[in-house]
C-alpha cells in the first residue's frame, strides 16, 4: 500500500472527533465565565462611581458629621492638591519650576491671574529643568536647602514700632487672638510633611511688593481688587487707589506673584516678609461669587462654566440656556460645586481658602477679615509704614448699585435649599470655618 493511500478506520475516526468536541466544550465554558466575571466586576465598578459621585439621585447624598476626628481635619490639610480649570489658550503661556519630594523636577505651567482665567498646575518630567537648575550660580546649593526645607515658615511677631495711634489697641488685641488661634489649630492639627514638593503651587496665589516687604495672599471676594490698588499704590504705579480701574486692577499684571522668583527668592521673603492673608465668612462668598460670576453678563462664566452646568443639572433645558450658558440657578451651582466629578474645573473664586493659601503651611503674620476688613486694613497700611494719606477704599469693584452680600443675603439664596444641601456646603468648606474660627451657621 502507498503511503498516500492508508485511510484511518472508524475506531480512529471516532477519538479524533470525541477528543477535538471536549476540548472545544471546555474552552466554550472557560469563555463562558470569564464573560460573566468581566460583567459583574464592570457592574460593580459602576455601582461603587454612582455611589462615590457625590451627586445623582439624592439618596446618594450623605452629610459630613459636624465634628470631624483629628485624623480627618489632618487629612483636609495635608492632602490638597487642587485642579483649576483654565482655558486652553491661556495653558501655554508661562513655565515654572517645581520640586518633588524625590529631588527630581518637573515644570509648571501657570498664568498671571486675570478675571476668571484661573490657574492650573500642568506637570511634566525631563531634563530641560535639570538643565535650567544647573545655568544659574549656586541654584544647587539652594534647591537642596529647599528639599530640606520644615515647614510651615516660622511665625515672627509683629513689628508695631511704626503705630503710634493708640485707637488701634482694640484691632491689635483682635488680630493677635486671630493669629494665636491659627497658630494653635495648626499645631493641633497640621503635621504637614513633604510640602516642598508643591512649593510654587503652595505660593502661587501671593503677591509681593518689595518696597514695604509684603507678601500678600489673594482671596478673591474676600477685597482682593481693593488690595491689589493698595498694592499698586505702594509700588509706585499709581497715586491713588481710586484712580485704578477695574481692568487695571485685573488684567494689567503690573505686581509680581512669589512663584515668579527663584527658590532663593521665595525662600528669603516668606522669612523675612510681613505675610497677610483676608479672608470673609465662607457662605457669603460663595454666595457673593455666584452674583458676580452668574447674575451679570459675563463673556466667561458664562460660555466656560455656566454651559456644562445647566447641561448636566438642568432637565430639559431650553436650547437657547445650553447655547450661552446664562442664567444658572442657585441649586444648580450649588450641585455643581459638590459634585465630587463636576464638568468643569474648579475656580479661584469658590475654592476655599485653605486650598489657596495654606495657612498651616504658611504662617501669616496677619490674619484680616472682610466683616471688619476697613479697620484690619488700615491698621495694617500704618503697621508697615505706609504713607500716611493712604486709605483702604471702600467702594464695591463692580455692581456697585447691587446690595453687598451680607447674612441677610445669603439666608435668601440657601432658603431655597434643602437641609442636606445646606449642611454639604457647610461640610465642604468646613477647613474654613475650623480655622478662622467662623461661626457656624444655621443650617
Amino acid at each position: 500500500m502507498q503511503p498516500f493511500e492508508m485511510v484511518m478506520n472508524p475506531k480512529q475516526v471516532f477519538l479524533s472527533v470525541l477528543i477535538f468536541g471536549v476540548a472545544g466544550l471546555l474552552l466554550f465554558m472557560y469563555l463562558q465565565v470569564w464573560i460573566e466575571e468581566q460583567h459583574t466586576g464592570k457592574v460593580e465598578k459602576r455601582r461603587e462611581q454612582k455611589v462615590t459621585s457625590g451627586w445623582g439621585p439624592m439618596k446618594y447624598l450623605q452629610p459630613v458629621p459636624r465634628i470631624m476626628s483629628t485624623e480627618k481635619i489632618q487629612e483636609h490639610i495635608t492632602n490638597q492638591n487642587p485642579k483649576f480649570h483654565m482655558p486652553e489658550d491661556v495653558r501655554e503661556k508661562k513655565e515654572n519650576l517645581l520640586l518633588n519630594s524625590e529631588r527630581s523636577t518637573r515644570v509648571l505651567t501657570k498664568t498671571s491671574y486675570s478675571q476668571g482665567r484661573d490657574q492650573a498646575l500642568s506637570k511634566s518630567t525631563g531634563s530641560p529643568t535639570e538643565k535650567w537648575i544647573e545655568k544659574h550660580q549656586g541654584a544647587k546649593t539652594v534647591f537642596n536647602k529647599f528639599s530640606n526645607m520644615h515647614w510651615p515658615v516660622d511665625i515672627h511677631p509683629l513689628n508695631k514700632s511704626l503705630v503710634k495711634d493708640n485707637k488701634w489697641k482694640k484691632t491689635d488685641e483682635i488680630q493677635e487672638k486671630r493669629r494665636s488661634f491659627l497658630q494653635e489649630f495648626c499645631k493641633k492639627y497640621g503635621r504637614v510633611s513633604r510640602h516642598q514638593s508643591h512649593l510654587f503651587h503652595t505660593v502661587s496665589r501671593i503677591y509681593v511688593e518689595d518696597k514695604h516687604k509684603i507678601l500678600y495672599c489673594e482671596v478673591p471676594k474676600a477685597g482682593c481688587s481693593n488690595w491689589k490698588r493698595i498694592l499698586m499704590v505702594l509700588n509706585g504705579l499709581a497715586s491713588s487707589a481710586y484712580n485704578i480701574s477695574h481692568d487695571a486692577v485685573h488684567y494689567g499684571k503690573h505686581l509680581k506673584k512669589l512663584d515668579s522668583f527663584d527658590l532663593k527668592g521665595i525662600y528669603t521673603r516668606l522669612n523675612t516678609y510681613t505675610k497677610a492673608v483676608f479672608v470673609r465668612d465662607p457662605m457669603e462668598r460663595l454666595v457673593s461669587a455666584f452674583r458676580d460670576k452668574f447674575e451679570h453678563p459675563n463673556s466667561y462664566y458664562h460660555p466656560v462654566f455656566g454651559k456644562a452646568i445647566i447641561k448636566k443639572y438642568r432637565p430639559n433645558a431650553c436650547e437657547e440656556a445650553l447655547i450661552n450658558g446664562s442664567g444658572v440657578r442657585f441649586k444648580e451651582f450649588i450641585h455643581y460645586l459638590l459634585d465630587s466629578h463636576r464638568p468643569v474645573g474648579m475656580d479661584i473664586h469658590w475654592e476655599k481658602v485653605s486650598k489657596l493659601c495654606y495657612p498651616c503651611l504658611i504662617n501669616y503674620d496677619f490674619v484680616g477679615k472682610f466683616e471688619t476688613l476697613e479697620e484690619d486694613a488700615n491698621y495694617f497700611l500704618q503697621m508697615i509704614g505706609a504713607p500716611k494719606e493712604l486709605k483702604f477704599p471702600n467702594f464695591k469693584d463692580r455692581h456697585s448699585s447691587d446690595e453687598r452680600t451680607n447674612a441677610q443675603v445669603v439666608r435668601q439664596y440657601l432658603k431655597d435649599l434643602t437641609r442636606t444641601e445646606r449642611q454639604l456646603i457647610y461640610d465642604f468648606y468646613y477647613l474654613d470655618y475650623l480655622m478662622f474660627n467662623y461661626t457656624t451657621p444655621f443650617l
